[in-house]
């Protein structure tokens, strides 16, 4: 078992600390590099995170969809070559889903508050939703 707190949980200080208390007292430009430290130091925190369900997932979907084992990157190049040379396309089934979960698993790390993701995520959520009978 890891010991408290993790690592996560620093670099979430961290951030907080660059936002919250340096940022104010520095100039302008030192301000903004304050800014994109805090906002890599986020995005690290999210690849830590989510990255490994993530990427665990993307695999899944990828050997249903071509009907093998092997690893991401090889699928995903392979998934590529395939889309390339026509023998894939949306109407493929399960392709357009993998797009779309690749694209908002991506959009969860690197820009979970793109109001496109946001609005992308509430949309699903109501879609998923049981219709209620009258």
């Amino acid at each position: 078992m890891l010991d408290q707190p993790r690592g996560t949980d620093i670099l979430t200080a961290v951030s907080w600390l660059l936002r919250e208390t340096l940022m104010p007292l520095l100039s302008a430009n030192a301000a903004f590099q304050a800014r994109v430290a805090a906002n890599a130091i986020d995005l690290v925190a999210r690849e830590i995170s989510f990255g490994e369900t993530v990427e665990r997932e993307a695999l899944a979907r990828l050997q249903a969809l071509l009907g093998r084992d092997g690893a991401l990157e090889d699928l995903e190049a392979e998934l590529s070559g395939r889309i390339r040379r026509g023998e894939l396309d949306l109407q493929s089934p399960g392709l357009a889903d993998h797009l779309w979960q690749t694209t908002l698993d991506k959009m969860k790390i690197d820009q979970p508050t793109y109001a496109s993701y946001r609005r992308t995520l509430e949309a699903r959520a109501g879609q998923q939703q049981p219709q209620k009978e009258d």
